[in-house]
């Protein structure tokens, strides 16, 4: 089998560029294994790759760049099978991934919880620290909003804060591959937003309804290859509060690139 692998442009890696090509290489190494010739092109020189030119059994994509996503559409319209969709990338914009998680009653932060609010970018994902904001106060949120307005940047979402355990999970769908973690407890941060909420309390949670609730909102967004955050409040109620296209598995790299090569393989096979 031919496959490419995308790697995601720097500009939509922050901080995480050496872990999200390592997870691609894990993938790779494993393809490689079973046979397969696999590619590994960075989304920035992939319009001038020779891949592109040539019908390929499977594409996986970390890519983010519009360039990227129209063109896997129309490798996707030619009939060639790419994970993650690039509708599924575009679905996970915080402002599409809310609509479809309050029209669908995803397990999300309940309106005027009265702690504050977070101010995020609505129409990509974070790319720096200054993308996702705290607010404690009113006034602090339109200080935000009027931030963002100076940057260029008029699609927001403003969501309630939530105090309890913030929770990090990474899943691959239909694979029973699902991976938590408190990033507090090991000072694992990409902006350091994570701060807020403080060192966990290890709330008590059914980690299974968890994993149930990420993969129906994998699957209303067509992204099975996800990872996300969430909080866990004293009452051991759940709350997601991010989720995402293809994150870096760096604290289960080994085993989600055996789920990766699994999922792609059943797609592969059925397709």
């Amino acid at each position: 089998m031919n496959v490419v692998a995308v790697q995601r442009s720097v500009r939509y890696s922050p901080n995480s560029v050496e872990n999200d090509r390592l997870v691609l290489e894990a993938v790779a190494d494993l393809l490689r294994q079973r046979g397969h010739h696999i590619e590994i092109v960075l989304e920035d020189k992939l319009q001038d790759s020779d891949c592109v030119r040539c019908r390929q059994e499977l594409w996986l994509s970390m890519g983010r760049m519009p360039s990227t996503l129209r063109l896997l559409k129309e490798k996707m319209q030619d009939g060639e099978v790419v994970l993650n969709s690039p509708y599924g990338v575009e679905s996970c914009a915080k402002s599409q991934l809310e609509t479809v998680m309050r029209r669908h009653g995803v397990a999300m932060p309940p309106a005027k919880s009265g702690c504050g609010w977070w101010v995020k970018r609505g129409d990509a994902a974070a790319q720096e620290a200054d993308d996702v904001v705290y607010c404690p106060t009113a006034a602090s949120v339109q200080e935000a909003l009027c931030a963002f307005a100076r940057r260029g940047i008029d699609n927001v979402v403003v969501s309630d804060h939530v105090e309890g355990d913030l929770v990090k999970f990474y899943g691959v769908e239909g694979t029973g591959f699902f991976h938590t973690m408190y990033p507090t407890a090991v000072g694992r941060s990409k902006f350091g937003a994570e701060k807020v909420n403080g060192l966990p309390h290890y709330f008590t949670y059914d980690k299974a309804l968890l994993q149930k609730e990420a993969e129906r909102l994998s699957r209303l967004v067509q992204t099975p290859i996800y990872g996300g955050d969430c909080i866990v409040d004293d009452c051991g109620c759940i709350y997601i509060i991010d989720f995402n296209d293809w994150p870096s598995f760096s604290p289960c790299r080994a085993e989600a690139a055996e789920a990766i090569v699994k999922l792609a393989l059943m797609k592969t096979a059925c397709h």
